[in-house]
């Protein structure tokens, strides 16, 4: 009895040293995160709006209906840098429209994309490229280039032509049907994952036909979560503890867990068939000619160093993020672009009699060419003039740049630094920071970068930056030139550096197809008072029905020449 009892005493003793040493380390952690380190950083004395304990400024930052007024607000009342509150007084977070300052950020190593990110990312998608950092990330990176050149984007030039004229039969079949009124995303969202399906992977949705096949509907769920996002207090202790998913998954848990194994499964078996053919055609990998972006990427890590080549694990997990990537940012592309030609009927007439003037030009003066009947090089000539019309190039560059599919993007520091400016910034003490000097900026610190804020800054596209203006690319103010990323200027919706997006040819150059297939057959008219939202990309909805989730109905009439 004695024994229990001194037992017992010890171990209530050791839960009272157990919950003191919690405790104090409660405090200390507390009072590190709202008193010592807000007091020791140096953006605590950079220009910025002011708010109470726990107030706030993401909202008005992170809401597209909301952010182009702050930004410009505050870049008029604070410069081009400036400090903001994240999750409160003590959350000091920096943002910048110093280009000098973006570009060193987006390819200096000491900037990654914060661990919640990346792994709200391979939650969903896996350890896929846009969750990886570092030196993963570069080999990686490496490995899927060939995929994405020139060439190998030339190459989807057929089945692009061959899905825009399958669209373009849907939508008349529907104005057939005495439907007038057409949501535009969903349609262009089913063409697009049919394009990515065959151009990515020779594997055939058939998602314009019919929405029935088990891999598109199962990602069409992964989609449906992706814009619910990891909300409330589940959603951040999963963040924080993951292992609380494993134990005990929600019900959002288990619809991501279903919707990855129906796509794991599928696959795995494209997948192996795949490498069995191109090991069954040559023994030397190089020598394949397949277009389609996994058969690239299972040759080139063939005949990459046996060391450095990626599991079949690591390939499902790319097969899954280029599909989920490449289908919503390029249907988001074309679905804006038809959204502001539908805003601006001037610009959609301008536009529609370019595109037209290529049949009128034509030696036969016959209809477009047709993927189903035309051949690989007709089709291949055709794009490279429809590639040439300057107008439309100036339609899509001004579209991608009012229109980011990608809102904006976060860092964080993962050391100490200084990040360099290009123009001085006044302290709150009133001193003065002059280049070469830059920012101070501690470990940890997230630094948000304003992609579309970018594109619409005045100081870069001067005081029409906010208007649809295609003219603006035949004169583009001296700012704007200087190219960040190659072949569109200082437009920032496909990032830059070594996290930009790879497959930006694509989507330029799916974009521009579609258009030419369908505006000379359609007139597009607002139909709804449409805003934009944020979740992963930016999405379009309906401003009084917004609980009815991303949609963008439009009214579409038949084009009649005269």
């Amino acid at each position: 009895m004695i024994a229990v009892q001194s037992f017992l005493a010890v171990l209530v003793k050791a839960c009272l040293v157990i919950f003191l040493f919690t405790l104090v380390r409660g405090l200390v952690w507390v009072f590190n995160l709202f008193i010592l380190a807000p007091f020791l950083d140096p953006l605590k004395n950079i220009p910025g709006p002011d708010g109470s304990a726990l107030e706030t400024h993401l909202g008005g930052l992170m809401d597209p209906d909301l952010s182009p007024k702050t930004h410009k607000l505050w870049t008029e009342k604070y410069g081009k840098t400036f400090r903001f509150h994240g999750f409160g007084s003590h959350d000091f977070r920096l943002m910048t429209f110093d280009l000098r300052s973006v570009s060193y950020i987006l390819t200096s190593p000491v900037y990654e994309k914060p661990w919640q990110t990346r792994r709200m990312l391979t939650t969903l998608l896996g350890r896929g490229l846009s969750a990886m950092e570092g030196n993963d990330h570069k080999v990686l990176r490496k490995l899927i280039g060939p995929a994405f050149t020139a060439q190998a984007v030339r190459a989807t030039i057929p089945i692009c032509f061959q899905k825009a004229e399958e669209l373009r039969d849907r939508l008349d079949a529907l104005l057939s049907e005495d439907t007038s009124k057409i949501d535009i995303t969903h349609w262009i969202s089913r063409a697009t994952f049919d394009v990515i399906g065959l151009a990515g992977f020779d594997y055939n949705f058939h998602a314009l036909q019919d929405e029935s096949e088990e891999v598109y509907l199962a990602y069409r769920r992964l989609f449906d979560v992706a814009d619910q996002g990891p909300v409330g207090m589940r959603g951040l202790l999963q963040m924080y503890s993951p292992f609380i998913e494993k134990v005990l998954p929600d019900k959002l848990s288990r619809t991501v867990n279903d919707c990855l194994r129906v796509i794991r499964k599928a696959g795995i078996e494209v997948l192996e068939s795949k490498r069995l053919a191109i090991l069954a055609e040559k023994a030397n990998a190089s020598e394949i000619h397949d277009k389609d972006i996994l058969s690239l990427l299972i040759k080139a890590n063939l005949s990459a160093d046996p060391s450095k080549r990626l599991s079949d694990s690591v390939l499902l997990d790319q097969i899954v993020t280029l599909i989920f990537a490449g289908n919503d940012t390029t249907s988001l592309f074309i679905t804006w672009c038809i959204h502001l030609l539908s805003l601006h009927p001037a610009i959609q007439i301008r536009l529609r009699e370019e595109l037209l003037s290529l049949r009128a030009n034509s030696s036969s003066h016959s209809d477009l060419p047709k993927a189903s009947s035309s051949t690989p090089a007709g089709l291949y000539a055709h794009a490279d003039a429809i590639e040439a019309l300057p107008f439309l190039d100036s339609v899509i560059r001004e579209t991608l740049r009012i229109c980011s599919p990608v809102h904006s993007t976060i860092r964080t520091a993962m050391q100490n630094d200084i990040i360099p400016i290009s123009s001085s910034t006044i302290r709150r003490d009133g001193t003065e920071i002059k280049p070469p000097d830059g920012i101070p900026i501690r470990k940890g610190t997230f630094v948000h970068i304003p992609l579309q804020g970018l594109n619409m800054s005045e100081d870069i596209w001067g005081k029409d930056a906010r208007e649809f203006k295609p003219d603006r690319w035949s004169n583009l103010p001296e700012s704007a030139r200087a190219p960040l990323h190659p072949g569109i200027a200082n437009v920032m919706s496909f990032s830059l550096g070594p996290h930009s997006c790879p497959g930006w040819r694509l989507s330029t150059l799916e974009t521009k197809l579609f258009i030419s297939v369908i505006l000379p057959h359609f007139i597009f008219t607002p139909a709804e008072e449409i805003g934009s939202y944020v979740s992963i990309v930016m999405r379009p909805y309906v401003r009084t029905q917004l609980a009815k989730g991303s949609r963008l109905p439009i009214m579409v009439q038949r084009y009649f020449a005269e």
